[in-house]
C-alpha cells in the first residue's frame, strides 16, 4: 500500500529523531511504529479464550465457591500474607 500522511511538527521531529537514532528511512519507521501500534490493539482486544477454556474445569469438592468467592479470596490473601482473618463486611 502507498501511503501519503501530512504530519504536524511535534510528529515530524519524533520521525527525524527515529531516522538519526535507528539509521531507518522514513517509510521503516512509520511501519515499524504502525507494527507496535497493531500489537497494543490487538492485545487490549483480545479475548481470553485460554483462561476462559479452564473456568470451571477444577474441582475444590465445595459447592460453596460461587455464593462465597469474596470470603474464599479474603480468606486466601489472608493466608498468602499470614494476615489474621478479617470478618465479612456487613451486606
Amino acid at each position: 500500500m502507498r501511503l501519503n500522511a501530512r504530519f504536524d511538527a511535534a510528529s515530524e521531529r519524533q520521525i527525524v529523531y527515529l531516522m538519526n537514532t535507528t539509521g531507518r528511512n522514513a517509510s521503516d519507521v512509520v511501519r515499524e511504529a504502525v507494527a507496535h501500534y497493531y500489537v497494543q490493539v490487538r492485545s487490549a482486544n483480545a479475548r481470553p479464550t485460554k483462561f476462559l477454556a479452564l473456568v470451571g474445569t477444577g474441582s475444590s469438592g465445595r459447592s460453596d465457591i460461587a455464593s462465597n468467592v469474596k470470603v474464599q479470596v479474603g480468606l486466601a490473601l489472608d493466608e498468602k500474607f499470614k494476615r489474621a482473618p478479617q470478618p465479612p463486611a456487613a451486606k
